[in-house]
């Protein structure tokens, strides 16, 4: 008697392992259908969207072309101002710079004047310190004075004022610098103003 009874129970155990295995076989075979089913859905909306866009439904497309224009037009219209911004700014700078230079060149002047004997004043260092800030101001702004003597003539950098026949000097060399050009940001502002051996 106690044989069958756990004969039997066991055979009651392996029924219900055998649907609980059943039910999860279910479930998961719905799950299966189910993800199938809303794919399958997907598929068809965007078709049944690409159809009505197509060929049913032609507002829709003048829309979307009208909506694809303005978006261009805008982006056009947005780096187009940037640049004018950009160039606006360059030729802000360039008329401040260009405004500056002759004071520089009047620092310059002065400081090949002075004496050796007053190198020392204070009036003098102030005047050395100032320029020296110019000269600070213009490294940082990528303002740079173009080399002129000793180099050759290029009309893109120097502006050929006088010319001389006599010196050792090679034809179109730059034999002195009469008044210092400068570049900003690798575009001249000012030429060089220079005296060439011809």
């Amino acid at each position: 008697m106690a044989e069958n009874t756990e004969q039997q129970g066991l055979e009651e155990e392996l029924k219900q392992a055998q649907e609980a295995s059943a039910e999860v076989d279910a479930e998961e075979t719905v799950e299966a259908a189910t993800e199938e089913a809303s794919e399958e859905g997907e598929a068809e909306a965007s078709e049944t969207v690409e159809e009505s866009t197509s060929e049913e439904n032609p507002e829709l497309l003048q829309l979307k072309d009208k909506y694809l224009r303005t978006l261009a037009e805008y982006e056009n219209f947005r780096k187009r101002s940037e640049k004018e911004k950009a160039q606006m700014f360059e030729l802000g700078a360039k008329s401040i710079i260009e405004a500056l230079l002759p004071v520089v060149d009047n620092f310059e002047r002065a400081l090949s004047h002075v004496q050796e004997e007053e190198k020392e004043a204070p009036f003098v260092k102030g005047v050395e310190g100032i320029y020296k800030q110019i000269q600070k101001m213009f490294a940082d702004c990528n303002i740079q004075a173009i080399e002129a003597l000793g180099k050759k003539f290029d009309p893109a950098l120097h502006n050929a004022v006088m010319t001389e026949e006599e010196g050792d000097a090679e034809e179109d060399t730059i034999t002195q610098d009469l008044q210092k050009g400068y570049t900003y940001r690798g575009n001249v502002v000012r030429h060089s103003m220079v005296k060439v051996k011809k």
